[in-house]
């Protein structure tokens, strides 16, 4: 256990993402934070503000060898995750890391074994999952109201920065991929992935790419994922036999909804053989809800969940090895990209006990298990 005041922190990075880490671990109750290191120190006093008590380091060491900080967040380049997360991870620290956990499937798992090894938190900023829509659905569908689910489709296009080093699959899709690990049912995950993708611009690699993911029920999960649309689309579905919910993140009315409208298949039994023959479905037409959702910034909520893992000694929802679960099927994508859309089988992940160190095993996914913590905000 932790001691009983706010877990000191420090923000390594103060780029793009970092400024809004400097903000939440701020104003969130359990962390006080303590330094924020870049390269560039004039730029880290500049989100700082000229009265701020916060220190400013160019050094990760001197960061790391301060006993004040327990913790680190770190949002540096996604090619730096890795080494700079193991350091921290070594200096006894617990860190919290912007998507993706690292650069490669075997260096997230060497993360998440130094993590378990040495009884450090280690979680994945994949910040959608805090949002109060993705807390919903993964509610309805968790609890049983959904029914059986029977498909995901998530579109996330909008004419958006060409990466020079990374294509769109992995500037976008883990977004999507980090939802369905959060919502899907103990019970159920990703088998095998098929990868489509194109360059019509000449970048390289994949700038609009198609998934399609196999869950181990029998469901197809899709995912559209494009830099070149002129329009900007975040949609996210999710079918089940008794209810489907319809998240449209850039309605501001009604930006979540829950249909009670589908497709049912009619008992053989109940059909004389000539009705049969033309009519195997029934249509039903029941209620649209829109739940009140509350209005929540989801980042505060990941520093939340981040402080509450550590001074309980549990693993947030979004832990290391959600991390891993969505290198696996990333890396699988990318295969099966330079394939043609062949599909891939995605590697399963056997965790370990939370107070075992352990090596961790690619087993048959039949063999999947997928415990995780619950959203505590």
């Amino acid at each position: 256990m932790e001691s009983n005041g706010p877990i000191g922190i420090a923000v390594v990075g103060g780029g793009y993402w970092g400024p809004n880490l400097v903000r939440n671990a701020q104003q969130t109750p359990g962390l006080h934070l303590e330094y924020l290191c870049d390269l560039n120190a004039d730029r880290a006093r500049q989100v700082l503000g000229n009265y701020s008590t916060v220190q400013v380091s160019t050094s990760l060491d001197e960061v790391l060898a301060d006993p004040a900080v327990s913790a680190v967040a770190i949002a540096t380049p996604a090619a730096t995750h890795f080494d700079v997360a193991m350091r921290a991870l070594e200096a006894g620290k617990h860190v919290l890391i912007e998507k993706p956990l690292a650069p490669t499937y075997e260096e997230g798992r060497r993360l998440v074994e130094a993590a378990e090894r040495l009884g450090r938190v280690l979680m994945v900023d994949h910040t959608f999952c805090y949002t109060s829509e993705v807390r919903h659905i993964r509610e309805v569908v968790r609890s049983g109201r959904l029914g059986d689910l029977q498909y995901i489709d998530s579109v996330r296009i909008n004419l958006g920065i060409v990466q020079p080093d990374v294509d769109v699959l992995w500037d976008l899709a883990p977004h999507d991929l980090s939802i369905f690990d959060a919502i899907l049912p103990d019970d159920v995950f990703p088998v095998s992935v098929a990868a489509h993708g194109s360059d019509p611009v000449g970048a390289g690699h994949a700038c609009v790419a198609h998934l399609t993911l196999r869950l181990s029920n029998g469901a197809l999960a899709h995912v559209h994922v494009n830099w070149l649309s002129p329009t900007k689309i975040r949609t996210f579905v999710v079918g089940g036999s008794n209810r489907t919910v319809i998240w449209d993140d850039l309605n501001p009315t009604q930006r979540l909804s829950e249909h009670d409208r589908g497709v049912d298949r009619i008992s053989p039994e109940l059909e004389d053989a000539d009705v049969r023959g033309r009519r195997l479905v029934s249509y039903r037409t029941g209620d649209t809800v829109a739940p009140a959702l509350a209005n929540l910034e989801a980042l505060r909520s990941v520093m939340v969940e981040f402080a509450a893992a550590i001074a309980e000694n549990r693993r947030p929802l979004t832990d290391g090895f959600a991390g891993l679960r969505v290198l696996a099927i990333l890396e699988a994508a990318s295969e099966s990209l330079a394939k043609d859309g062949q599909s891939v089988p995605i590697r399963a992940i056997q965790e370990t006990p939370r107070t075992t160190a352990g090596v961790i095993e690619d087993v048959p996914t039949t063999m999947a298990q997928r415990g995780r913590g619950e959203v505590t905000v």
